[in-house]
């Protein structure tokens, strides 16, 4: 049965795509099993950073099962697959806590949006990226022309979506897309995640929140958060809410 299991070690919260039998590709109940731990590791504030990987060697994730959208009416699928799976991918990228897609094989449609939505990626040597939505009639829908345009060049998205090309990971890590290349692609990941642990987590939080301010990634939430984090940590809002609570008038001294 298909899923996306969780496993947490040492602070380090493990997401791992289980449907080898189709290359990982995402059905129904995987993008809610995702949905659902992305929220646990959210509340979890014992958790520093996340990880994202696929069982197996050959494949990360080839995108979408088909089974799980081909048969749905248009309004359904542009409704509820493609917005669904945008807001579930969105909810990754602007995760409180570092995250890292390690890409033990190869990453094509949904599966690359999934890495796009993390903060970092690794790669194996034989793992190669691709938008092939072109070869059944769609069009990239989890943010693969969005998303995906800000962290490689414009022509290297086109290159795939619209001639069908593959990225080696060597022309990933070049452009910058990858943050390494290594024969074990999670042992890595693993590794980048434990120094997370030496790190203060409300400064990784905020500055994360800061980067994707910058990026017009969830702009408005980012500054609306870096504000209300610099205001709950006034003397005003400790009086403003003592005052409501023992109905009186607040007494605010600007600090």
């Amino acid at each position: 049965m298909s899923s996306v299991s969780l496993q947490i070690t040492s602070s380090v919260a493990l997401l791992r795509l289980e449907n080898v039998a189709k290359m990982n590709a995402f059905t129904v109940a995987m993008l809610d099993d995702l949905e659902r731990h992305l929220t646990g590791i959210e509340r979890d504030t014992d958790i520093r950073a996340a990880i994202v990987t696929g069982e197996g060697e050959k494949a990360f994730c080839t995108g979408a099962d088909i089974n799980a959208w081909g048969s749905l009416s248009p309004a359904e699928f542009a409704r509820h697959w493609v917005r669904d799976g945008h807001r579930i991918f969105d909810r990754l990228a602007r995760l409180s806590k570092p995250t890292i897609a390690a890409l033990n094989g190869h990453a094509f449609g949904g599966g690359l949006e999934l890495a796009a939505a993390c903060d970092l990626r690794v790669m194996t040597p034989r793992a190669t990226l691709a938008l092939p939505e072109a070869r059944v009639g769609i069009v990239p829908g989890w943010s693969g022309t969005q998303r995906l345009t800000r962290l490689i060049p414009e022509p290297m998205v086109k290159e795939m979506a619209l001639f069908g090309r593959r990225i080696s990971s060597e022309r990933a890590l070049q452009c910058g897309f990858a943050a390494g290349v290594a024969d074990d692609a999670l042992a890595l990941a693993l590794e980048i995640a434990g120094e997370v642990a030496d790190l203060s987590p409300r400064a990784t939080e905020i500055a994360k929140g800061m980067i994707h301010a910058a990026v017009g990634e969830d702009r408005d939430a980012s500054i609306e958060a870096l504000g209300a984090a610099a205001i709950a940590a006034t003397a005003d809002r400790i009086e403003g809410v003592a005052a409501f609570q023992e109905k009186r008038k607040p007494d605010f001294e600007g600090r």
